[in-house]
């Protein structure tokens, strides 16, 4: 009888290797399938949000309102982008550093 309590032994820590096997493979799947989750749902609000939310222009500090520049030097530095660019840029803003 002492082989058959050997056998038991080894039988029984066997069985607790593949459940802690099974476990730990059921774990894994489920941290993956949870993070696909998370960044699909995350890719699905930005997309949205970026469809429908457009992004407001920052104000205008309140010193600058007085300035603004000739009229002559907006045609020239316009025409020069419209040049360089081949007619494929624009102008969307001029300011004085």
């Amino acid at each position: 009888m002492p082989g058959y309590h050997l056998r038991g032994i080894k039988l029984k820590s066997m069985e607790n290797i593949y459940e802690a096997l099974t476990l730990l493979a059921i774990g894994m799947i489920m941290v993956f399938l949870i993070l696909t989750l998370v960044v699909g749902v995350g890719n699905l609000v930005i997309g949205i949000t970026n469809r429908y939310i457009r992004e407001t222009p920052p104000p205008v500090k309140g010193g600058d309102r007085g300035k603004s520049i000739q009229p002559r030097k907006l045609a020239v530095i316009t025409a020069v982008v419209d040049v360089i660019t081949r007619g494929s840029g624009r102008v969307d803003s001029v300011q004085k550093q």
